[in-house]
C-alpha cells in the first residue's frame, strides 16, 4: 500500500470518527448556516496538515475549530462565536410545571449568567465529552491552568443554581 493511500485513509477514518462531534462543537459555538463551513475548513486543513496529525486528533481539530470562528468573526461577533450557546440543546417546550422543566429552566438561567469562558470550560468537558488533557489543547494552555478554570467554573455554576436564602440574596455581582 503506498503512502498515500495510508494517508487518505487515515483521513477518512478520522473524518468518520470526529465528524458529528465537531458539528456539534461547532453549532454551539455559531449559526447553524455557518457551522458546516467552518467544519470544511477543518478538515481542510487537517488534510493539508496531515504529516502533523498527533494520534488523538480530535482535540487538534477542535482547536483549529476554535481558531477558524475567531479568524472568521471580528468586534463583538468574536465573542459570540467562541461562546457556547446552551439553545443547540434546549428544548422548546411549554412549561407544564414538572420539577423537570423547572430544572431544566434554572439550569438555562444558571448556565446564561455565566462567562462566555466559564461557559467554554464547562462545555468542553460535559457536551464535547474532552479529557482535561484533550480541552487544554483545544484552549492552548496547561492541563493545570484548564483544571483550575473547570473547577472555579463548576463552582460558579453550582453557586448559581443553589436558590438565594432570606438571610443572603442572590445578586448578579455574585454569579460572576
Amino acid at each position: 500500500m503506498d503512502h498515500q493511500g495510508t494517508a487518505e485513509e487515515r483521513f477518512r477514518a478520522l473524518h468518520e470518527d470526529t465528524f458529528a462531534d465537531l458539528l456539534r462543537f461547532v453549532e454551539r459555538r455559531v449559526p447553524p448556516d455557518e457551522a458546516e463551513d467552518i467544519v470544511s475548513t477543518v478538515y481542510l486543513t487537517a488534510w493539508r496538515r496531515h504529516a502533523e496529525l498527533p494520534e488523538d486528533a480530535r482535540p487538534w481539530l477542535f482547536a483549529v475549530a476554535r481558531r477558524t470562528m475567531a479568524n472568521q468573526t471580528r468586534g463583538w461577533l468574536r465573542r459570540r462565536a467562541l461562546d457556547v450557546r446552551l439553545t443547540a440543546t434546549e428544548q422548546h417546550e411549554v412549561p407544564d410545571g414538572s420539577s423537570g422543566t423547572a430544572a431544566r429552566l434554572d439550569l438555562q438561567r444558571a448556565w446564561r449568567s455565566l462567562s462566555a469562558a466559564d461557559r467554554e470550560v464547562l462545555a468542553l468537558v460535559a457536551f464535547d465529552g474532552l479529557t482535561a488533557d484533550q480541552a487544554a489543547t483545544v484552549l492552548n494552555c496547561r492541563r493545570s491552568a484548564f483544571t483550575m478554570r473547570l473547577g472555579r467554573a463548576r463552582k460558579r455554576l453550582q453557586s448559581a443554581l443553589e436558590p438565594a436564602t432570606p438571610d443572603h440574596p442572590r445578586t448578579l455581582q455574585e454569579l460572576s
